[in-house]
Protein backbone atom coordinates (compact mmCIF):
# COMPACT_ATOMS: atom_id res chain seq x y z
CA UNK A 1 0.00 0.00 0.00
CA UNK A 2 1.32 3.55 -0.97
CA UNK A 3 1.87 5.99 1.97
CA UNK A 4 -1.44 7.96 0.15
CA UNK A 5 -3.53 5.51 0.80
CA UNK A 6 -2.56 4.22 3.92
CA UNK A 7 -2.97 7.31 5.86
CA UNK A 8 -6.08 7.55 4.04
CA UNK A 9 -6.77 4.64 5.82
CA UNK A 10 -5.47 5.42 9.17
CA UNK A 11 -7.34 8.87 9.37
CA UNK A 12 -10.78 6.70 8.81
CA UNK A 13 -9.82 4.59 11.30
CA UNK A 14 -8.35 7.17 13.95
CA UNK A 15 -12.18 8.80 13.09
CA UNK A 16 -13.84 5.85 14.02
CA UNK A 17 -12.03 5.23 17.18
CA UNK A 18 -12.69 9.08 18.51
CA UNK A 19 -16.37 8.65 17.29
CA UNK A 20 -16.88 5.99 19.32
CA UNK A 21 -15.97 7.56 21.83
CA UNK A 22 -18.52 10.87 21.72
CA UNK A 23 -20.97 9.56 24.26
CA UNK A 24 -18.94 7.78 26.80
CA UNK A 25 -18.85 9.66 29.74
CA UNK A 26 -15.47 10.76 30.24
CA UNK A 27 -15.06 9.81 33.70
CA UNK A 28 -15.19 5.93 32.81
CA UNK A 29 -12.57 6.62 30.08
CA UNK A 30 -11.59 9.75 28.03
CA UNK A 31 -9.90 9.80 24.17
CA UNK A 32 -7.99 12.28 23.20
CA UNK A 33 -6.06 12.46 19.86
CA UNK A 34 -2.87 14.27 18.75
CA UNK A 35 -1.42 13.82 15.45
CA UNK A 36 -1.09 10.38 14.74
CA UNK A 37 -2.01 9.32 18.63
CA UNK A 38 -5.15 8.31 19.83
CA UNK A 39 -4.66 8.04 24.13
CA UNK A 40 -7.45 6.72 26.04
CA UNK A 41 -6.78 7.02 29.50
CA UNK A 42 -9.41 5.69 32.00
CA UNK A 43 -10.36 6.06 35.63
CA UNK A 44 -7.34 4.47 36.96
CA UNK A 45 -5.42 6.86 34.96
CA UNK A 46 -4.00 3.39 33.10
CA UNK A 47 -3.93 3.99 29.44
CA UNK A 48 -4.35 2.20 25.79
CA UNK A 49 -2.27 4.03 22.94
CA UNK A 50 -2.71 3.84 19.45
CA UNK A 51 -0.81 5.32 17.11
CA UNK A 52 0.18 5.35 13.13
CA UNK A 53 3.51 3.54 12.32
CA UNK A 54 4.35 5.31 8.94
CA UNK A 55 7.14 3.10 7.93
CA UNK A 56 5.70 -0.13 8.04
CA UNK A 57 2.01 1.01 6.89
CA UNK A 58 0.79 -0.61 10.55
CA UNK A 59 -1.10 0.52 13.42
CA UNK A 60 0.30 0.09 17.27
CA UNK A 61 -1.81 -0.26 19.81
CA UNK A 62 -0.36 -0.73 23.61
CA UNK A 63 -2.46 -1.81 26.92
CA UNK A 64 -2.21 -3.50 29.99
CA UNK A 65 1.37 -4.57 29.34
CA UNK A 66 1.33 -5.96 26.04
CA UNK A 67 1.21 -4.65 22.55
CA UNK A 68 0.20 -5.37 18.71
CA UNK A 69 1.12 -4.74 15.85
CA UNK A 70 -1.74 -4.11 13.29
CA UNK A 71 -1.72 -4.48 9.21
CA UNK A 72 -4.29 -3.42 6.88
CA UNK A 73 -6.04 -6.17 4.94
CA UNK A 74 -7.32 -4.87 1.86
CA UNK A 75 -9.71 -8.13 1.16
CA UNK A 76 -11.49 -7.59 4.60
CA UNK A 77 -11.46 -3.47 4.96
CA UNK A 78 -9.77 -4.38 8.44
CA UNK A 79 -6.60 -3.95 10.59
CA UNK A 80 -5.10 -7.26 11.68
CA UNK A 81 -2.63 -8.38 13.86
CA UNK A 82 0.36 -9.33 12.17
CA UNK A 83 1.32 -12.20 14.47
CA UNK A 84 -1.93 -14.17 12.76
CA UNK A 85 -3.90 -14.12 15.93
CA UNK A 86 -6.58 -12.96 14.44
CA UNK A 87 -7.18 -10.05 16.38
CA UNK A 88 -8.58 -6.94 14.88
CA UNK A 89 -8.12 -3.78 15.87
CA UNK A 90 -11.52 -2.67 16.16
CA UNK A 91 -12.35 -5.46 18.15
CA UNK A 92 -9.22 -5.17 20.66
CA UNK A 93 -9.65 -1.70 21.92
CA UNK A 94 -13.28 -3.15 22.43
CA UNK A 95 -11.97 -5.87 24.98
CA UNK A 96 -9.40 -3.59 26.26
CA UNK A 97 -12.44 -1.01 27.16
CA UNK A 98 -14.77 -3.85 28.23
CA UNK A 99 -12.03 -4.80 30.69
CA UNK A 100 -11.27 -1.63 32.20
CA UNK A 101 -14.87 -0.18 32.61
CA UNK A 102 -17.42 -2.90 31.71
CA UNK A 103 -18.93 -0.78 28.55
CA UNK A 104 -19.43 -2.09 25.55
CA UNK A 105 -18.20 0.30 22.71
CA UNK A 106 -20.14 0.37 19.32
CA UNK A 107 -18.59 1.57 16.39
CA UNK A 108 -20.04 3.24 13.11
CA UNK A 109 -20.09 1.36 10.20
CA UNK A 110 -17.06 1.86 8.46
CA UNK A 111 -17.39 3.65 4.64
CA UNK A 112 -15.73 2.19 2.44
Amino acid sequence: MDEKLYLQKADRTFRRLLDAFESVDPDLVEADTTGDVVTLTFADRSKCVINTQRPTRQIWLAANARGWHFRYAAESDTWVDDKGRGDELFATVTEIVRGKTGLALSFAPQAR
